[in-house]
């Protein structure tokens, strides 16, 4: 819990000029330490203001940091101000900012050769990656790897696997999913209406259904009684009424939704979906773009459940921040011919570098880390919960955390408060992100200490009690105009 050592100075948002800072006491060298006056620092708001002249609106920035260096779960921004970095890049640096066996395995494969285009031609680097990540996927018998350069790239080799084997044209996905924005995968993505606005039709066609989300369950159903009437409607009504199962080539899902809030499913769930997939010659495709390679302290998150998946996607902490996207499935289902799929970039040698590293790193030592400082942070964030009747609960595994923001005594999420919270941790030196509606993203380096997971937690706390503690009157939102929020795009 927090133990007193910050203090707040409140002031106008940072967004619109400058912000006081959090005084510190004494700063833990475990956590953050502010220097200048206030946020953004002169450098990092001239930076920002460059930004916004030569850079695409189209991006969302909830605060203006401007990164420096790292190290670990540190991180300094250009004016030398420490930040405690809950986010990773969203769930991306596996290994920390800056691990030195990740940097020199980058170094030294960059001195050999940067780029030879893995689908055309051969390097053992490739190799060697595609023999390791087919092994630590799960699922029976030998498997195969394409190599892409991110989530959304995987995901679409996934679909067009899917397709060409099949030979169905539909697929199935669920609201509150993200599984990225190229016009291919953007069909199944359906976390926010921001990232469809503007850009039908999709180009394949996918039908969504709910989620198990059992605190807001749209069939207003209690696990375990409801018998997971989420799957049930699938068939009963889904398939009965509107997409023919026959047509459906794929079902993609995440183990546990990212942008749709950290969600995730009860026991049970995804064993009634794969056989619901296994009754009709579906193909399972599991998301694991931003919940695998450890995060949720086992390699894949679909290993939590009894579950095989079909295709499994890759990205974000595979190479620790080097540009990467593996789609993996059984040898059989890879067996489509030379030019049916390629990608120039795909499988860099230096991104394939960084991966072995990362993959070392999170074999040795990361994995465990990542269900010890897991559990310690679930725990306290529940008894955090308990103290606060903003906080309604806390969704993930391990290092995959969500707090929920809620109306006292009620379920309905509160985003206004929440974007409060996530503004009044980076005042205080912490970096959080949202996630789904209403509930504050932690997903750290999985490198994160005890000790920083503690100092962490303070400084989220003590945000919590100074925002939740001036009541509604007054609030302004992360875009400075109160309300919903917006893009920042302004300092200054």
């Amino acid at each position: 819990m927090f133990r007193g050592t910050f203090r707040a100075k409140m002031g106008p948002n940072p967004i619109l000029g400058g912000h006081p800072l959090i005084v510190t006491k004494r700063p833990s060298p475990h956590g953050p330490e502010l220097v200048t006056k206030e946020l953004p620092g002169p450098r990092a708001k001239a930076v920002v203001d460059r930004d916004h002249r030569a850079i695409s609106a189209s991006y969302t920035r909830a605060y203006p940091l401007v990164m420096s260096h790292g190290k670990g779960a540190l991180l300094w921004d250009v004016d030398g101000n420490r930040f405690l970095d809950f986010t990773a890049g969203i769930a991306v640096g596996a290994s920390g900012h800056s691990h030195p066996r990740v940097v020199k395995a980058i170094r030294e494969q960059a001195g050999r050769f940067l780029h030879m285009s893995g689908t055309d031609f051969y390097y053992d680097l490739e190799v060697r990656l595609g023999e390791r990540i087919t092994k630590l996927v799960p699922g029976p018998g030998p498997k195969q790897a394409f190599f892409s350069n991110s989530g959304t790239e995987a995901v679409e080799a996934a679909m067009k696997l899917a397709r060409y084997q099949t030979k169905r044209p539909l697929f199935l996905a669920f609201y509150g999913a993200f599984h990225g924005r190229t016009l291919g995968s953007l069909a199944l993505t359906a976390s926010k209406a921001v990232q469809r606005r503007g850009f039908a039709p999709q180009t394949p066609q996918a039908t969504h259904v709910p989620f198990a989300d059992c605190r807001r369950c749209v069939f207003n159903l209690k696990f375990p009684d409801c018998g997971i009437a989420c799957v049930s409607f699938i068939e009963d009504f889904v398939f009965a009424k509107h997409t023919p199962p026959e047509d459906v080539a794929a079902v993609f899902v995440e183990p546990i939704q990212g942008e749709g809030g950290y969600v995730t499913p009860p026991p049970g769930y995804f064993e009634r979906l794969r056989a619901l997939c296994d009754k009709y010659g579906i193909l399972l495709v599991v998301d694991e773009v931003q919940s695998g390679m450890g995060r949720t302290g086992k390699w894949f998150a679909i290993e939590h459940w009894n579950a095989r998946p079909d295709v499994v996607t890759i990205a974000k902490g595979i190479a620790s921040g080097m540009p990467l996207g593996i789609t993996v499935a059984s040898k059989e289902l890879m067996s489509w011919p030379p030019g049916s799929h390629g990608n120039t970039f795909g499988g860099n040698p230096v991104s394939c570098a960084a991966a072995l590293a990362t993959i070392d790193l999170i074999e040795d030592e990361l994995l465990e880390n990542a269900r010890k400082v897991g559990a310690f942070l679930t725990r306290e964030l529940e008894a955090m919960v308990a103290r606060h009747p903003h906080l309604g609960w806390v969704n993930g595994k391990g290092l995959m955390l969500a707090l929920e923001v809620v109306e006292p005594g009620t379920t309905r999420g509160d985003h206004d408060l929440r974007d409060e919270i996530i503004q009044a941790c980076f005042e205080r030196g912490l970096l959080t992100l949202g996630a789904g509606h209403s509930a504050v993203r932690i997903s750290p380096p999985l490198t994160l200490t005890r000790a920083q997971a503690q100092s962490g937690l303070e400084v989220l706390e003590d945000a919590i009690a100074a925002v939740t503690s001036r009541g509604k009157r007054g609030r302004v939102s992360l875009n400075g105009k109160g309300g919903k929020r917006g893009p920042v795009r302004r300092a200054g």
